[in-house]
């Protein structure tokens, strides 16, 4: 199934809220998102994407079958981190386990290359969230390491993984010179 990412657009708000409003995407996710996810809750979302600084927030909308089924987004880190982002992504379950997530992640992560000064993409997903660890393996990115007791989601105390991609790798796995 193809996809592609593009700029969000108001519209998207209605398919945006039916992918959030789902408990195993949002257990997923990290905490602060309201549930159930509105139709007013995505506009928002979608407001702060097109008005954040596009030096710092590459976000984007996932698309497939003529439709909005997911968010990918990469975000900029200070200070010493300046050059490094953060990945952060979901697709709606009706979604999964077609591989649109990790050619959405090849896609951002060329985009993001070939347009910024980024030289490194890292993601932390939930050590048992093993479908995004391997979105992200088949995307190229590296393990680097469990992160122990990292976090608290539901009430548990839970590992998450480091995985990172480089540019210079990037460069290479995305045909980006």
């Amino acid at each position: 199934m193809n996809c592609k990412i593009r700029r969000w657009a108001l519209a998207d708000a209605a398919d945006l809220a039916a992918a959030l409003s789902n408990r195993k995407v949002q257990d997923n996710l990290r905490d602060g998102l309201p549930y159930p996810y509105t139709e007013q809750d995505g506009a928002d979302f979608i407001s702060a994407m097109l008005s954040a600084d596009e030096n710092e927030t590459f976000a984007f909308a996932i698309t497939a079958d003529g439709r909005v089924v997911g968010s990918i987004g990469v975000f900029r880190q200070g200070n010493i981190h300046r050059q490094t982002a953060e990945l952060g992504y979901y697709i709606a379950e009706g979604y999964w386990g077609k591989g649109i997530m990790t050619e959405a992640v090849k896609q951002v992560c060329g985009y993001v290359f070939e347009k910024s000064d980024i030289i490194r993409i890292y993601a932390e997903p939930f050590a048992y969230n093993t479908a995004s660890c391997r979105v992200l393996e088949k995307a190229g990115f590296q393990y680097e390491g469990t992160l122990r007791n990292n976090a608290v989601k539901n009430g548990k105390v839970i590992d998450m993984k480091m995985y990172s991609l480089l540019k210079e790798e990037g460069g290479l796995f995305y045909g980006i010179s």
